[in-house]
């Protein structure tokens, strides 16, 4: 390709970005004008700010290539769009410019429109998740802002009923697991020693399992918390006013005016690790106390696993023949109601729908297993 030929391609690419960025703002100016909540209508007029200062950097490199302004994008049929319709093909939009940035970053070596482009792709993430706020967040009583903000609501966080659902979650899988092994070898075989046995080695097996999976699990959402916590970081650190305007747009979309956003933003800047934890919390939806201890899950996970393994088989140390089986079922379906049951307590829904729920699945996996260990006693037997 000659040098000619390079250069127009240059030109064409850098007016296709400058129309791209031109596009996005039209749009935001139009969903802005046709927003009723000021603090809505303010957000998207910012955005649309944003949008027309990228333009401009393409303008600037479209100069420095001897290239006059392209045209301006024509208007189509977004007039006769409602804001909700405009900020779904915004949302597309956002999507579509992600994507043609990336992969321009494959084919421009000047380091100076990569950087361009970092920048854009940065501010355009956050755009992002700001225009799907914009889809479900109404406007909010300050009070109720500042409750959300500040964790008044966040309940369903609290150490006390994380480590109350690890168990019942224990609980039931160990449980399900072992009554459905003891059905099944019932099933295949008579002797209650060998249903014993089989019931406790999976319940020992269970319990491994789940501990092990359950400290990878904690330990593995802890680093992914840091590392993105680091990542936030290090763009606090290089670009401080971006994510201060990000801040404030967020807070806008919560409720607050502009100059209340702006202030409580401001006064977080003056603290950076106070403005790392607001951007994390609002941003990635990480909290303070959200970190958990793997040691302790896994000591939750593998306990409460190995209790409802052990339950559906305290007939058959005391116990032999069918007497032993239907007493294990009977436990069994006993202690499923009760884990359903106790779910209530981390979920909204009733005690008895949890419960009888629970109860109508242990029992199909008992009816299931049973079921196929006499398969298998009637293929060996055929």
């Amino acid at each position: 390709m000659s040098m000619a030929q390079q250069d127009s391609v240059l030109v064409r690419t850098l007016a296709e970005s400058w129309r791209r960025e031109m596009e996005a703002a039209r749009l935001y100016g139009r969903a802005a004008t046709l927003e009723q909540d000021p603090s809505r209508r303010s957000v998207l007029t910012q955005l649309a700010d944003i949008e027309k200062s990228h333009a401009e950097l393409w303008i600037g490199k479209l100069r420095e290539a001897g290239a006059s302004t392209p045209t301006a994008p024509q208007a189509d049929d977004s007039s006769s769009l409602t804001s909700q319709e405009l900020l779904q093909r915004l949302d597309e939009l956002e999507h579509q410019n992600a994507a043609w940035y990336q992969s321009l970053k494959h084919v421009f070596e000047d380091q100076a429109l990569v950087g361009i482009i970092d920048r854009i792709n940065e501010e355009e993430s956050h755009h992002d998740s700001t225009v799907r706020t914009l889809f479900t967040a109404p406007a909010a009583h300050i009070g109720e802002s500042l409750g959300r903000l500040w964790g008044a609501e966040r309940w369903h966080k609290r150490d006390s009923v994380g480590w109350l659902g690890d168990a019942i979650y224990g609980v039931n899988d160990g449980l399900g697991a072992i009554f459905g092994i003891i059905a099944g070898v019932a099933g295949y075989t008579a002797n209650s020693h060998t249903v014993l046995v089989s019931g406790f080695f999976g319940a020992v097996a269970s319990t491994l399992s789940m501990g092990v999976g359950a400290w990878l699990s904690t330990r593995s959402k802890n680093e992914l918390a840091h590392s993105e916590q680091q990542h936030e970081r290090r763009e606090i650190l290089e670009n401080p006013d971006e994510e201060l305007e990000e801040l404030r747009l967020l807070y806008e979309l919560k409720g607050f005016t502009k100059n209340e956003a702006a202030e409580i933003a401001d006064r977080l800047a003056g603290d950076p690790e106070q403005l790392l934890k607001a951007m994390s919390q609002e941003e990635l939806g990480l909290s303070e106390d959200g970190e958990g201890n793997p040691w302790s899950s896994a000591g939750i996970g593998a306990l409460s696993t190995f209790v409802g393994g052990i339950l559906p088989l305290t007939p058959f140390f005391f116990m032999s023949g069918i007497a032993a089986i239907v007493a294990a079922a009977i436990v069994s379906i006993v202690a499923h109601f009760a884990v359903g049951a106790a779910k209530s307590v981390v979920t909204v829904r009733s005690w008895w729908t949890s419960g009888l729920e629970m109860t109508v699945a242990g029992i199909l996996v008992g009816i299931v297993s049973y079921a196929v260990g006499l398969l298998g006693t009637a293929l060996i037997h055929a």
